[in-house]
Order: C-alpha cells, then sequence, then structure tokens
C-alpha cells in the first residue's frame, strides 16, 4: 500500500519527502499513520530498484531539499501494480481505496473495469461478521446488541453504496472501452 501510493503521488508530480509523507497520511489518514522510519525506507527501496529517482535542490533555508520524481520504470510499475493488484489490495478495504484513489493513471478503461470487476466480485460474495453455530451468516436484525447489530447495519449500507457506485462505473467504462 505504501509503495503504491509512493509511485501514485509522484506519478503526478515530484515532490520532496515531506510533501510526500503529507499527501499518504492524508490518503490514509488516522487509520494507518505513516511515520518517517517506514517511509524513508520504502523510499530507499524503491530508488534503489530504479523506479523513483532524488535530485537535490537548494532549499527556502540552508538545507538543501531532496526531490523525488518517478522514472519511466517507476510509471510503468505503477500501471502494473493498477492492472494486476494483489487479492488483498481488492479484499481489504484500506488497501482497495489506495488502489481507487490511482486507478485514473491506468489509462485503458477496460484494465480499470477488470480491476472494479474484481471488486464487485467479492463484494458479491456472502460473507458476514459473524455467524451461527452451523455457519450460517447472522442478520442484523438477529442481534439484542445494539453494537453490532450497528456495525452490520453500517457495514451493508456501506457495501450497497459502493456496488451501486461499481455497477455505474462499470457501465460508463463499458462505453468508453469500446
Amino acid at each position: 500500500m505504501l509503495e503504491l501510493a509512493i509511485l501514485g503521488f509522484l506519478y503526478d508530480a515530484p515532490l520532496h519527502g515531506y510533501e510526500l509523507r503529507k499527501r499518504i497520511t492524508a490518503l490514509t489518514g488516522h487509520v494507518r499513520p505513516v511515520p518517517e522510519s517506514t517511509l524513508y525506507p520504502a523510499i530507499k527501496r524503491l530508488e534503489k530498484a530504479g523506479l523513483i529517482a532524488r535530485e537535490t535542490q537548494p532549499g527556502s533555508g540552508a538545507a538543501p531539499r531532496h526531490v523525488l520524481s518517478l522514472t519511466p520504470e517507476g510509471r510503468q510499475e505503477l500501471r502494473k501494480r493498477l492492472s494486476e493488484p494483489a487479492q488483498g489490495d481488492i479484499t481489504d478495504q484500506n488497501r482497495w481505496f489506495t488502489l481507487l484513489a490511482f486507478l485514473r493513471h491506468l489509462d485503458d478503461a477496460a484494465a480499470q473495469a477488470e480491476v472494479l470487476k474484481r471488486r464487485l466480485a467479492f463484494l458479491e460474495e456472502p460473507a458476514s461478521f459473524f455467524y451461527d453455530e452451523s455457519g450460517s451468516p447472522l442478520r442484523a436484525e438477529e442481534f439484542d446488541d445494539p453494537f453490532r447489530r450497528g456495525m452490520l447495519t453500517i457495514a451493508r449500507a456501506t457495501s450497497r453504496a459502493e456496488l451501486a457506485w461499481l455497477r455505474t462505473t462499470l457501465t460508463s467504462l463499458d462505453g468508453t472501452a469500446r
């Protein structure tokens, strides 16, 4: 998720590490804060792999700034990760949102649609947070516990909204993919 976010933000424009960290934090929010001890090793890995380049520029004060930019190989790698996401990128809500934030960088509408179809298939599978003794999923209405009932009610509403958006977007993409 972190490497995808780095590549995605650098696809738009070169950034220095501090600005990149601010943007990633804004994307992931309080759910997954990005400490420097995680960000900078990821930047180093991507730089060592030839996916990003570092250029030193004079800073506004005395210290120089290191500006990061995406290499042509980095652009290619981002498009590959977007078109061939891991299953966890489809099923995990936070990883899915990171993928979705940059899916526009995948220029091919048919490839975008394939990614959305994978998410749609995942959401259409019957699922629940809680099951009865026989292994059948429990519905929100079956709980006396208002908190578990609330959890299931919110999850169901969120899934319905996302399913509607996915179907509408897929219809739109099908028109542009031809």
